[in-house]
């Protein structure tokens, strides 16, 4: 899992114009209606901060694995969002306002749970209490350079140069599903070495994961009643996880490379999953409970 060109620097490159591209289809108006309607963020949050990490014990305590994988499986748990998923959400037409403010609130609110997850992991599954910290400033320094900075300019772009916001937020869309796609075949050239074993090891259960987490997600949306975009922007903030934290968090807070395994592995499993996801529900309507 160690970094490379791909991580180090295409990956943000590409995150940030991705970004960039989503704010320019983007209105002060749509941050205003969700605070008229607040009850997407509210069910999402719940799901993000409390469901997840519940699923996660779950489903580490079922599979067989060695106390640092599970570990592994509970630091992935506890990183909701990310700027993967309002990628995925501005892909399949989801509410990208509704998913940009559960990353941004998700990840402030996550820098005092998630040492509180992943100490408890620790002690359900390795008998230790290992203290955890993540660094206040470094943390939002991200979120603003790979999340706020880029969609803000987007947004600025849009509000003085709307007709040419138009025509670039089309070529984006486009350029998205390139990024993505080269990320994907990155991902999978550089673990090719380790690739089966890593898959047979924790396969299972980051598909897992990844998969009730979005089948809860989705029935969250259905059951609160939102709206078809809410309810896709819920089903992926809920069912993507920030691999790339978890595998910043394992390999260099914990120094544990093997607890990196799982997300690792799981970045390469939601983008399958998340695509399948696009293709079901991108042109169609969800269900609805009257």
């Amino acid at each position: 899992m160690e970094s490379n060109f791909l991580s180090a620097v295409f990956l943000p490159l590409a995150l940030f114009m991705i970004m960039m591209g989503m704010g320019l289809g983007l209105k002060i108006t749509d941050f205003q209606r969700i605070l008229i309607e607040p009850k997407g963020v509210f069910w999402g949050l719940i799901a993000q901060l409390i469901i997840l990490p519940l699923v996660g014990f779950l489903l580490a305590g079922v599979f067989s694995l060695t106390p640092e994988l599970a570990v592994g499986v509970i630091i992935l748990a506890a990183c909701p969002g990310g700027a993967t998923s309002n990628v995925i959400s501005y892909l399949v037409r989801g509410n990208v306002a509704l998913s940009i403010s559960l990353t941004a609130i998700g990840s402030l609110v996550t820098i005092v749970t998630i040492p509180l997850v992943i100490n408890l992991g620790m002690q359900t599954f390795m008998g230790t209490d290992t203290a955890l910290q993540l660094p206040l400033s470094k943390t939002i320094t991200q979120i603003a350079l790979m999340i706020l900075l880029p969609i803000s300019l987007g947004m600025l772009l849009n509000y003085y140069q709307p007709k040419l916001a138009a025509k670039l937020e089309k070529i984006v869309k486009w350029l998205s599903l390139s990024f993505l796609g080269l990320i994907i075949f990155g991902l999978l050239l550089k673990e090719r070495a380790t690739l089966l074993s890593s898959f047979l090891q924790v396969g299972g259960v980051t598909l897992s994961l990844n998969l009730v987490t979005m089948f809860l997600g989705y029935a969250i949306g259905i059951m609160a009643k939102l709206d078809e975009k809410s309810t896709k922007t819920i089903t992926v903030e809920v069912g993507i996880q920030n691999g790339t934290l978890a595998i910043t968090i394992a390999s260099v807070l914990l120094n544990s490379p093997t607890m990196a395994i799982p997300a690792g592995i799981y970045s390469l499993v939601m983008f399958v999953t998340s695509a399948g996801f696009a293709l079901l529900v991108r042109n169609r309507k969800v269900m609805s409970i009257q």
